[in-house]
């Protein structure tokens, strides 16, 4: 039985380590927080999702979860890299979770052993910070250990893509180091596994499909802010555009991007070019209009209200959702959070409701944040989709900002509440 010990149990790591126990793995599970690591080794998902849950329940025992990480390199034949790696409040990618699992696989290294990196990195980072922590004590990448860059590819929520369907690409520092990888996952995956060439490669290949998203959902939102201009509902216009069988994919605008990935994942690209002397002025001007968002919603709050000869000072303002997506406990990069501090400075009474983050909620449930004058929704959870909208003029709700665009927008007018979304 191979072993296998993966750096991170989070929202990568732990499904990781499901499905390679699945698969007949001995697995070892690393991660500091030792709350996590006791509910892991007790068959209890720390994340709030169905699957996890049951893999966990069927797999107590199956997972050795421990904070001691030197045991867990020293005992494994595969080691997986899927620790955080976060902006600083510049905007600078910080490797320091990235480069602390380096240093405790180093220390424990041995002969024969595959190293993969899945943490999101900007090109280079595996062969300019990686291998000289990994080359330490003087065992040499390609030759003593094997060490390949793996892009995590994973969608909280998604019921069609799942992490074992989902396609992986593999960059490896040599030939030997890319089959290696390309095995263990072709052993645990039911998807196509490509190998794209060098570690740089693969890590490119991660920040291109996150930028491309990112610069698609400025896109559409600098075309929201347009059309609110121009009166004009950009829902009909995406819903049009999307009949042409060719050359238009939509994308939809919102209040925010959040998440680990689109949010951050641009600006290792833009951090690591800039020290070459170039500029992504393209990306860096989709983060501004992406990053402009909250604002702009708040902006609309404040038209709401003022239509009714309201303010935002005084006023009983719900925001429903603090996760970045709907149906998923998520709350990484949520614009919830710029939301409802801006709203609180501006003296607004705020209740704030996600039936998926509990903890983080003021309110114990969907019915008492409903009585307000007005109503922000933030997250497109299936619960806040599927309103009574009835039930929002019994409960008072006299303005609804529509941060996801998935209400009924004539309906909720024709109950005599103002309503605003994003571009409609």
């Amino acid at each position: 039985m191979k072993k296998l010990c993966i750096f991170g149990l989070g929202y990568v790591g732990l499904p990781l380590a499901c499905i390679a126990a699945e698969k007949g793995y001995e697995v070892f599970g690393v991660d500091v927080d030792e709350k996590k690591v006791k509910l892991i080794n007790n068959g209890i998902s720390p994340i709030n999702d169905e699957e996890l849950k049951n893999s966990l329940k069927n797999l107590k025992g199956k997972i050795k979860a421990t904070t001691n990480g030197a045991t867990a390199v020293k005992n494994s034949d595969i080691i997986a890299v899927c620790v955080p790696t976060p902006l600083d409040e510049n905007f600078h990618p910080d490797l320091k979770y990235v480069k602390s699992a380096a240093e405790t696989i180093s220390k424990n290294l041995k002969r024969g052993q595959l190293i993969i990196i899945e943490s999101t990195v900007s090109p280079l980072t595996t062969e300019e910070d990686v291998i000289p922590i990994l080359e330490n004590l003087g065992l040499k990448s390609g030759e003593d250990f094997m060490l390949a860059f793996c892009p995590e590819r994973i969608d909280p929520g998604n019921k069609k893509f799942k992490l074992k369907n989902i396609p992986r690409v593999i960059g490896g520092v040599n030939k030997k180091s890319t089959e290696k990888a390309i095995e263990f996952y072709k052993s645990i995956l039911d998807a196509e596994v490509l190998d794209v060439g060098l570690p740089k490669n693969a890590e490119a290949v991660k920040i291109m499909e996150n930028a491309f998203r990112d610069i698609n959902i400025a896109f559409v939102n600098e075309m929201a802010k347009s059309f609110d201009i121009l009166d004009i509902d950009i829902t009909k216009i995406i819903k049009g555009a999307s009949t042409k069988p060719f050359a238009f994919m939509a994308h939809y605008p919102g209040c925010g991007v959040g998440g680990h990935c689109i949010a951050v994942d641009p600006y290792y690209l833009i951090e690591r070019v800039s020290k070459k002397g170039f500029e992504c002025r393209f990306l860096q001007l989709a983060r501004t209009i992406n990053n402009s968002m909250p604002e702009y919603t708040i902006n609309r709050i404040i038209e709401g209200l003022n239509e009714i000869d309201m303010g935002v000072k005084g006023t009983k303002i719900s925001v429903l959702g603090l996760a970045y997506k709907g149906n998923i406990d998520d709350t990484r990069g949520s614009p919830a959070f710029e939301i409802i501090e801006k709203l609180k400075k501006m003296g607004g009474k705020i209740k704030v409701f996600d039936p998926y983050v509990p903890k983080m909620s003021n309110c114990d449930n969907l019915n008492e944040a409903l009585s307000c004058e007005c109503i922000v929704i933030v997250t497109d959870h299936d619960e806040f989709k599927n309103l009574d909208l009835n039930l929002l003029k019994e409960k008072g709700a006299k303005v609804i900002i529509d941060g996801r665009n998935i209400l009924d927008k004539e309906k909720i007018k024709e109950l005599g509440i103002v309503y605003r979304g994003i571009g409609r």
